[in-house]
């Protein structure tokens, strides 16, 4: 029986594990896998698959004025690759092959939708280009229930073509990291090994609400003299903004992290880590708040996306108020100054994530998906 032929089309990813897990995961058996990336230069993940066998493309993409070169070049390898499925991630990608796929016929065409109310409430003219993907599309994967209710009540999309299915992790290595890594870390972004850190995984824009954690800390610093923030993917268009909040803070208070690739070892070095959007609606999903309780760490969020449908305050993690610093501050509190909450917050976030978001559950669903 032939392979079914599935390509990924990605826009502006330079890595991205969960794409490198369905890589790794789907039955290579029945799924011909290949990748095409959309991005200014090649993504490392492009050039990773291709040490390690898999089909990928690159196609340089800058911004939208590429938009009509890079669908010419879709549709070159789509005739090359003759796919049976395309599944398109992040908006570039959506809106450059999806109307390729569709005029040529190509019976499957999937994406998922990455994004919640992001252009509802800061680009209201791209919704229309949301509802357009949506009609060409055969299917819809929302990786969540609040993206799901945007898509169906909000952008008024075909119920039908909506399936949600999760994020899927591989929760196991967040928790068997190598002390060595650690320590690698430990000595790049805490060499003085202050303690307690206290950890953060958010880009520098206005709705991860990064804003609230550096006062919360300020008060922090008052009783616990010693202790450190890590804040890592620092950047985005609130940068400005936040590094004048954190000068205030001498230079062996706080690190700043543009990027780290090794996401289970910096968990580690996290006391307590903190997530906090400033509403319900604006994460689509929030890996941070699996890939934290998965690596054991007691944590402090407001609920968002995922974290909607399963955390629980002072069950698995503590839920504090939208924009409130002095909240994040208590809830931080409550963590280092409580064992027994800590320990209950860490084995229960754990064994809620192992739950519902193990890698194979989703690409399970995958491939039904593909294959029906």
């Amino acid at each position: 029986m032939a392979r079914i032929k599935v390509v990924y089309v990605i826009s502006r990813i330079d890595y991205a594990l969960g794409f490198d897990w369905v890589d790794k995961y789907l039955d290579k058996s029945k799924f011909d896998l290949h990748f095409i990336f959309l991005n200014p230069i090649t993504p490392k993940l492009h050039s990773d698959l291709i040490s390690r066998g898999t089909k990928s493309f690159f196609i340089k993409f800058n911004s939208k004025r590429d938009y009509i070169k890079v669908s010419f070049k879709l549709m070159k390898l789509f005739f090359k690759i003759k796919p049976d499925v395309v599944h398109l991630h992040l908006i570039d990608a959506c809106l450059t092959a999806m109307p390729i796929a569709f005029l040529m016929g190509i019976k499957k065409r999937i994406y998922t939708r990455h994004h919640s109310t992001y252009h509802f409430d800061y680009f209201p003219h791209a919704v229309k280009y949301d509802k357009l993907i949506n009609a060409l599309s055969t299917s819809i994967i929302a990786i969540s229930k609040n993206v799901e209710n945007v898509l169906i009540n909000r952008e008024l999309a075909d119920a039908g073509k909506v399936q949600i299915i999760h994020h899927g992790f591989e929760l196991n290595k967040f928790l068997q990291t190598n002390n060595d890594d650690v320590f690698k870390l430990k000595t790049k972004y805490n060499p003085a090994n202050k303690s307690p850190v206290i950890g953060v995984i958010s880009r520098f824009t206005e709705w991860k609400g990064v804003q609230y954690i550096i006062p919360a800390f300020k008060k922090i610093l008052n009783d616990y003299p010693d202790a450190f923030i890590i804040l890592a993917n620092a950047q985005g268009d609130m940068e400005t903004e936040l590094f004048q909040q954190l000068s205030q803070f001498n230079s062996n208070q706080f690190c700043t992290v543009k990027f780290e690739k090794d996401l289970y070892s910096l968990y580690q070095l996290f006391d307590v880590f903190v997530h906090v959007p400033i509403d319900e609606h604006s994460e689509a999903f929030g890996q941070t708040y699996v890939e934290a309780l998965a690596a054991g760490i007691p944590c402090v969020f407001t609920l968002s996306g995922i974290a909607t449908e399963f955390i629980k305050d002072r069950e698995n993690a503590i839920v504090v108020d939208y924009k409130n610093a002095d909240e994040i501050y208590e809830g931080i509190r409550f963590v280092l100054n409580d064992p027994d909450l800590k320990k209950k917050l860490i084995t229960n976030g754990r064994n809620d994530v192992i739950k519902q978001f193990d890698i194979v559950k989703m690409i399970n669903s995958l491939e039904v998906l593909y294959a029906s």
